[in-house]
């Protein structure tokens, strides 16, 4: 049988009354108290009930999290650095994945904000409307999106492709390609932002080349493209994207990185796998995830914190992909 509050009371000398002060942290309970109770319930081997708590705390317990797209390698970090710090709180994580659908996403929030304390938004795709409104239906953290005055840990865009160009420009790149996302992504606006003005401090001239769906095929659709912008480089604005412009090219027997060089973003792990390596600007992911369920439980224990933000930076990492560039005949 499960262990209840009054084995703990009784075992403990106290009343249940004061077992349940003990365990949920209340100041009315004597230190020394409050420390033989949690002991004993620890000894007892008791867990509290989580419903029972709620009916206290007013708490489900609960944290929502609502992804584009799982189904990205980029995401599922993010998800391990979510659920590992929830459940150093002792919460539990609902999953949602909207499809790369913009217009999913504030449905989702309504649907759980019954369910959970706080929602967490990974990239989302939404308005800037609809992030207002969904942070009225809960208290909701953004990772990788700011704006609409919503909490954010936001991740150094702009210093990344400001490390990708000066690596292209030191390999004497003068003609640089960028293969842009969706354009509802306030990540794919950062990183067109960053690059424009890093090839502007390089002195390099950029190309941009459309705008893909964050996917391997966006890359393969985009090689033909960059071929014909007569480039001698190309960022992506992923590393899928990459990966999908090397594996293009190399069907058209262009080599990587002899013919043109490419730079990923986000160091997924298929980035260090793939032949070959991918040079990559990596973005810490985990720790995004972990970051922003602080962020979360800090606004739920301080209702009136005024909407913070937090910007995680990033790195260039140098493998295979990248060379000096090609000498015209």
């Amino acid at each position: 049988m499960a262990v209840t509050i009054r084995d703990v009371a009784k075992a403990a000398g106290v009343s249940a009354s004061t077992v349940s002060r003990a365990l949920s942290g209340s100041e009315l309970v004597d230190p020394r108290t409050r420390e033989h109770v949690l002991r004993v319930a620890d000894e007892l081997g008791y867990v509290p009930n989580r419903a029972a708590r709620g009916l206290i705390t007013g708490r489900t317990g609960n944290l929502g999290l609502i992804l584009p797209d799982l189904a990205n390698p980029f995401f599922p970090e993010v998800v391990k650095g979510v659920q590992a710090r929830a459940r150093e709180a002792d919460y539990s994580v609902f999953l949602a994945d909207t499809d790369e659908d913009p217009t999913a996403e504030l449905g989702l929030v309504r649907a759980l904000a019954k369910q959970v304390d706080g929602i967490i938004l990974c990239s989302p795709r939404m308005s800037t409307e609809d992030m207002r409104a969904a942070a009225t239906c809960s208290c909701v953290v953004a990772v990788n999106r700011r704006g609409a005055q919503v909490p954010a840990i936001t991740i150094d865009n702009v210093d990344g492709m400001r490390q990708a160009m000066a690596h292209l420009a030191a390999l004497e790149h003068r003609r640089i390609g960028y293969v842009a996302g969706p354009r509802s992504s306030w990540s794919n606006r950062e990183r067109a932002r960053g690059i424009r003005l890093a090839a502007e401090a390089e002195g390099v001239e950029l190309v941009e080349v459309g705008h893909v769906p964050p996917r391997f095929e966006g890359g393969v659709a985009a090689a033909d493209l960059v071929v014909a912008a007569k480039v001698t480089a190309v960022v992506a604005y992923n590393d899928l994207v990459a990966m999908g412009l090397m594996s293009r090219l190399a069907s058209r027997g262009i080599a990587v990185p002899q013919e043109i060089s490419v730079v990923g973003i986000d160091d997924i792990p298929l980035a260090g796998m793939f032949t070959p390596g991918l040079t990559t600007v990596s973005v810490p992911k985990e720790q995004c995830g972990r970051a922003a369920v602080e962020l979360l439980l800090k606004l739920l224990d301080e209702p009136g914190v005024r909407a913070p933000r937090r910007e995680v930076p990033t790195q260039l990492l140098v493998r295979d992909t990248t060379t000096v560039a090609r000498r015209s005949p």
